[in-house]
């Protein structure tokens, strides 16, 4: 499959981009900086842009039969929500339909998984502006005619890919670890490109 990766140079992404090389799909990484990839493979196109303009993003959907999304910008809030609502009117303009965008465990009904440290602490105070730009970034994808997966992974870890972890649980799910690696997620997101068992849903990922 042909699919284009929007945020290739962060920690997810990165992994998105190795791991659909390794199953053969034609890869174009999405980058700010093409330096910081670190990345080459004769199915590797690496266009360079910025997710914040819109002609840009534009110009690297054209084509594309799939979309991942694991656009990023620390506790900062903004860029995921503006980026990603480019990335869907690119997507409706063009008639890509499959979009696969990572957003958190905790938005939206899965506020229920959290324990208190994540709930209060971290995304009530810490990360505040970053879960907001995550809640408007899941509403321009609910709002759009794509057929689109948001995943909501736990918190990252460095570990490899190991295959076993839990999705699609209910937001009334208790006792996760709420810590998953970014190489499964990478991993899961990809899966997605294959069924539609997740289309239209937000299955949240966990240890």
């Amino acid at each position: 499959m042909k699919a284009v990766v929007f945020g290739a140079t962060g920690s997810v992404g990165r992994h998105i981009v190795e791991q659909g090389l390794g199953r053969g799909h034609e890869v174009t990484a999405f980058v700010r900086e093409p330096s910081r990839l670190g990345v080459a493979h004769e199915r590797l196109t690496v266009f360079r842009g910025d997710v914040l303009d819109g002609a840009s993003v534009e110009a690297a959907v054209r084509g594309q039969e799939a979309v991942l999304c694991s656009i990023g910008a620390g506790r900062k809030g903004g860029v995921r929500s503006e980026g990603t609502g480019n990335i869907v009117r690119a997507m409706e303009g063009a008639g890509v339909r499959r979009l696969v965008c990572q957003s958190t465990l905790g938005a939206g009904e899965s506020r229920g998984n959290l324990d208190f440290f994540w709930r209060h602490i971290m995304f009530g105070f810490l990360l505040r502006d970053a879960f907001a730009d995550h809640e408007q970034q899941e509403a321009y994808v609910r709002g759009s005619a794509l057929d689109w997966t948001i995943v909501r992974p736990a918190a990252f870890t460095d570990g490899g890919r190991t295959g076993e972890y839990r999705h699609g649980f209910p937001p009334t799910k208790k006792g996760l670890k709420l810590k998953i690696s970014r190489a499964d997620v990478a991993g899961f997101m990809l899966d997605q490109l294959a069924n539609d068992v997740y289309l239209r849903q937000t299955p949240g990922l966990s240890y």
